[in-house]
């Protein structure tokens, strides 16, 4: 009975340990260099290439963690 009190205490300790904050800048910027070069890339990938939906996903993500950052400011 003891050893499972103890195992017991000891996951509910682990589990009420505080979370790391979130990195303070969510979002990547990328130079212009950088942008046009990716432009020039993603212009050689094919019709309805499943890379440039992902990018489409990708391009959403990095606005909602932009208004989180302004919501947070």
């Amino acid at each position: 009975m003891g050893l499972r009190l103890v195992s017991l205490i000891v996951l509910l300790v682990g589990c009420a340990a505080p979370t790391p904050p979130p990195p303070r800048s969510l979002v990547v910027e990328y130079d212009r260099a950088f942008l046009a070069r990716a432009a020039k890339e993603l212009d050689l990938l094919p019709p309805n290439s499943a890379i440039v939906e992902m990018l489409k996903d990708y391009h959403v993500m990095r606005e909602q963690a932009r208004a989180c950052r302004a919501v947070s400011r």
